[in-house]
């Protein structure tokens, strides 16, 4: 893990990181059993040391797949710094409504769908989890974010519309970045983006290509996708950058690294994203203050 860092842009005031995760301390915050990977700690005080170093004000702690639903972690992180973070937590839809009511009044914002990352649900079964878990979130006004791929999405565009919450898409939707803007799916995803009802995260753009900062492509997609929800989009860096793993779960799996990536440098791509000043401010500031209720 690279130490923190400074952004080489003129972070405005209020920024706020959408997207990162924390892990540890184990002794405490164990792992789930089965998970699809094993990561080194990354705790809260990691994330705020990077976020004021790189001039960020807030952030959302995004429960990990490696927890499954164990969400004191997440939820511990934000309570440390009430008035800087919130969260989105991983529930089975089984929670009691006072369950739900402490995680609301300890910060969460929403609720994620991990279909990527093993220990997820599964397209079989997307339907189904997605309609549950959205009823069960509705009184709190959270939205439902979703990790899924492309096809996924806008297999089941027309359904997610259907549901009686915001949704958000995680890592941009999951593009092949090196496919282009023509790739199936792509239309689409911009038709959801237009419809008003979807959210955008531009991050993870290492999870679009190879590349761990972006590149020409996966600025293309940033872009596109910021034009198509001006203020439906946020950014984050997906903090602490898991690196490669074998996406179904098992019982303690191999160790993993992070991925060497300067914060600050991350945070300075979005410039070139969002090109504009009034519409960089949006995807920085104003729109994740109206998403997460800062």
């Amino acid at each position: 893990m690279l130490p923190p860092s400074r952004a080489s842009i003129a972070v405005p005031k209020g920024t706020c990181d959408c997207h990162v995760h924390v892990f540890g301390p184990f002794d405490k915050y164990p792992l789930a059993t089965r998970r699809s990977y094993t990561p080194p700690a990354a705790m809260v005080a990691d994330l705020v040391a990077r976020m004021d170093a790189a001039g960020v004000e807030r952030a959302v702690i995004v429960q990990p797949s490696a927890y499954g639903t164990d969400n004191r972690a997440t939820l511990e992180g934000v309570r440390a710094y009430p008035e800087r973070l919130r969260a989105v937590v991983v529930i089975d839809g089984e929670e009691s409504d006072a369950a739900l009511e402490e995680m609301n009044a300890a910060g969460t914002r929403g609720v994620r769908l991990n279909i990527i990352s093993g220990g997820g649900p599964n397209a079989q079964n997307f339907e189904r989890i997605i309609a549950r878990v959205a009823e069960r979130i509705a009184p709190w006004q959270w939205h439902l974010q979703i990790y899924a791929p492309l096809a996924t999405l806008a297999a089941h565009a027309r359904r997610l519309e259907q549901l009686p919450v915001d949704i958000v898409l995680d890592h941009m939707g999951q593009p092949d970045a090196a496919a282009g803007l023509g790739q199936p799916g792509f239309d689409t995803l911009l038709g959801m983006l237009a419809s008003g009802k979807f959210w955008v995260k531009l991050s993870g753009a290492y999870r679009t290509s190879p590349d761990p900062l972006g590149n020409a492509a996966v600025a293309a997609i940033a872009r596109k996708l910021a034009a198509a929800a001006p203020d439906r989009a946020v950014w984050g860096s997906d903090w602490p950058h898991t690196g490669e793993h074998a996406g179904s779960a098992g019982v303690e799996p191999s160790p993993i690294e992070y991925r060497p990536i300067d914060y600050g440098r991350l945070l300075s791509v979005a410039a070139d994203w969002v090109r504009d000043e009034a519409a960089l401010r949006k995807v920085l500031v104003d729109n994740a203050a109206r998403l997460y209720r800062f």
